[in-house]
């Protein structure tokens, strides 16, 4: 007992304090305008890109299916509006700032969307079915990710917990805070399809302690529908919490394998699957509403005239949805899709909205929360001091300064052999570094090297 203790303790102080900044948590979702042309980008996911299904001069409606791939890693892409396809050319990708191929649509205004088959009950439908319904729609991890919801939801190993996602730690971040208040009943009943297609006897919805409104009003949607197997888990605020197998320890205590069987360890391994609170609202609205993945909440806060909680046509550019906040507030610095942790900078406010962009984050003189060099580090970075802070933090055990040293090295051999595969991304390394070494960005690249090495 002695050795498992000291072996999974330090799991459970992982992360890092980071100011909250929920600038918009009270601000109810509101539509944004329809874009008059909307740019469906063909990879919108990871795994394989789409093909487009349709020309140039084809006229197609809210909903059709412009895009798909026969790789089972990959989801369709469909179109946010009704019009006709203007181009099928490359556009600069928000994700990675590469062109990529796009489909561009413009709007006739008319919003005509496809037929659509909704349903009342999901009792009499087969797992496949429903899992099928899923992938047609489109649907993959709102929470970042983008990993196509079907492949997850088809796991080798015997699944009985599913655990529902609401913590959003990163700061500013909204989107499923406002969910989850204002759709609860539709995100219980996607979580419902989840886990009748997983046969999960249990469900958790974790949510962290600074949204009691939405814990209250989940807790009270489980009690009205009597659901025994579901259950709400507050759990402390702190960042990153949401990452899912710090998620998956918290609520349950298994810690899923770094590594088994030459490969990275998955949730699934430990009988988990971890779903996003938007992705089960989207799953309701695909398998109830026969309702594609054409729109999704997006926060737009910092340096705006007004924050908010829009629900966005997928393909809208960033440039009106700003607009659309009343433009910017003051003096800007940058432009960012997502949190202040993970989020990625933007050189160009023309690229559109993906299905994995749940925030735009405006940066300027008027922040609040940040300090300045935090947000933009200016200062000269220093040497490592070997404080050991970023491996205190980091929330998958490892040692993030001996990452980056390999990386500057070019030995990513070194890097894979030390597990880079393992890192999520979240930047508590850089946050805490003393010395302001760009420890996210060193692993980040490495890793994308690591890969290419046989």
């Amino acid at each position: 007992m002695t050795n498992i203790r000291r072996f999974i303790w330090p799991l459970a102080n992982k992360g890092v304090r980071v100011p909250d900044s929920k600038l918009s948590k009270d601000k109810q979702i509101e539509d944004a305008k329809i874009p008059e042309i909307a740019t469906i980008y063909l990879q919108q996911h990871i795994g394989a890109p789409c093909e487009p299904l349709v020309k140039v001069g084809d006229y197609v409606s809210v909903g059709e299916k412009i895009g798909d791939s026969k790789s089972f890693v990959s989801a369709p892409v469909h179109s946010s509006v009704s019009g006709t396809v203007l181009s099928i050319e490359e556009k600069i990708h928000p994700s990675s700032g590469l062109k990529r191929d796009a489909i561009v649509i413009e709007s006739d205004n008319k919003d005509k969307w496809i037929d659509r088959k909704k349903i009342n009950d999901i009792s009499d439908f087969k797992k496949d079915e429903l899992l099928q319904i899923i992938r047609e729609s489109g649907l993959v991890g709102l929470g970042g990710a983008a990993f196509p919801t079907h492949v997850k939801l088809s796991p080798k190993n015997k699944i009985d917990t599913l655990i529902l996602n609401g913590c959003e730690c990163e700061p500013y971040i909204t989107s499923d805070h406002r969910l989850m208040v204002e759709e609860g009943e539709k995100i219980v009943k996607g979580a419902e399809i989840f886990a009748k297609i997983l046969d999960a006897e249990n469900v958790l919805v974790a949510i962290e302690d600074n949204k009691p409104d939405a814990i209250l009003t989940i807790d009270n949607i489980i009690k009205d529908y009597d659901l025994k197997n579901f259950k709400v888990l507050k759990t402390e605020t702190k960042y990153p919490h949401g990452f899912e197998k710090t998620l998956i320890f918290l609520a349950t205590g298994r810690e899923v394998p770094l590594v088994i069987e030459n490969r990275a360890g998955l949730p699934a391994d430990v009988g988990v699957v971890v779903q996003n609170v938007g992705t089960a609202k989207a799953a309701y609205d695909a398998v109830y509403e026969g309702k594609p993945i054409i729109d999704r909440v997006i926060t737009v806060t910092g340096d705006v005239k007004e924050q908010k909680n829009l629900l966005v046509r997928i393909g809208t550019k960033f440039s009106e949805l700003i607009d659309f906040c009343g433009g910017f507030n003051g003096t800007i610095e940058k432009v960012v899709m997502g949190g202040p942790m993970m989020g990625i900078c933007q050189n160009d406010l023309d690229v559109s909205t993906i299905k994995a962009t749940n925030c735009l984050l405006i940066f300027g003189d008027g922040m609040t929360g940040y300090k300045k060099r935090d947000i933009i580090p200016k200062d000269i970075e220093n040497p490592c001091i070997r404080c050991g802070n970023c491996v205190k933090v980091c929330p998958v055990n490892l040692i993030p300064t001996d990452l980056a040293k390999y990386a500057r090295a070019r030995k990513f051999n070194l890097c894979k052999e030390n597990n880079i595969d393992a890192c999520m991304g979240c930047g508590s390394c850089s946050f805490v570094c003393p010395s302001k070494i760009e420890l996210a960005q060193l692993i980040s690249w490495a890793k994308n090297e690591a890969r290419n090495i046989k």
